[in-house]
């Protein structure tokens, strides 16, 4: 039976029916209150919905009993990130990073915190380690321009890789507050 109300849960969560989802999500941690699966997956479904601090509160439950579940902290990770609770953030990148340093998917969220607590050397150490594994990652290579714009340093050639990578990034950059003041002709060039 669970089974059953589980599935049709992660049928609704997918069809982006969240608050539906959820309440199915209740009703098998009802009778298995310690169903992985299902605290992540309300968790997850809570934060689609920008219940950040419930969500938290779904994954640290399940963190309980699994504490280095990746997928849970990653979660966390995300809805601290939207909180701003950038240190314990933080402290969850580090501790999954000190046992794996090449994980993209955590070196991308640090990056982001980083770059929000004004750290862009940091920022931009992060996007070489991520861009190491995929060159062409068009998001990073903007991020990394950013970082090298806020720094003061030269941003043009990474800028122009990100656009090379994915046109969408021109917009972005023509009205991302890094690239404000630019009158370069070059950069002017780039995002034309």
């Amino acid at each position: 039976m669970p089974e059953n109300i589980m599935e049709r849960a992660n049928q609704l969560f997918l069809a982006k029916r969240f608050a539906e989802s959820i309440t199915l999500y209740d009703q098998v941690l009802e009778k298995t209150p310690d169903n992985l699966d299902a605290l992540n997956n309300k968790g997850y479904a809570l934060s689609k919905l920008k219940q950040h601090q419930d969500a938290i509160s779904c994954y640290d439950l399940a963190l309980q009993k699994h504490p280095n579940e990746k997928t849970i902290l990653t979660n966390k990770i995300s809805s601290l990130r939207k909180l701003k609770s950038y240190n314990l953030a933080l402290d969850h990148c580090n501790q999954i990073l000190n046992r794996e340093p090449h994980n993209n998917i955590i070196l991308y969220h640090k990056e982001r915190i980083l770059s929000s607590i004004g750290d862009y050397s940091g920022t931009i150490e992060c996007c070489d380690i991520i861009l190491g594994d995929y060159p062409q990652n068009a998001e990073v290579l903007f991020d990394k321009a950013v970082a090298l714009a806020k720094s003061n340093r030269k941003f043009l050639f990474t800028l122009s890789q990100s656009i090379m990578s994915d046109q969408k990034m021109k917009l972005k950059a023509k009205v991302h507050s890094a690239f404000a003041n630019q009158n370069d002709q070059d950069f002017l060039r780039i995002i034309s």
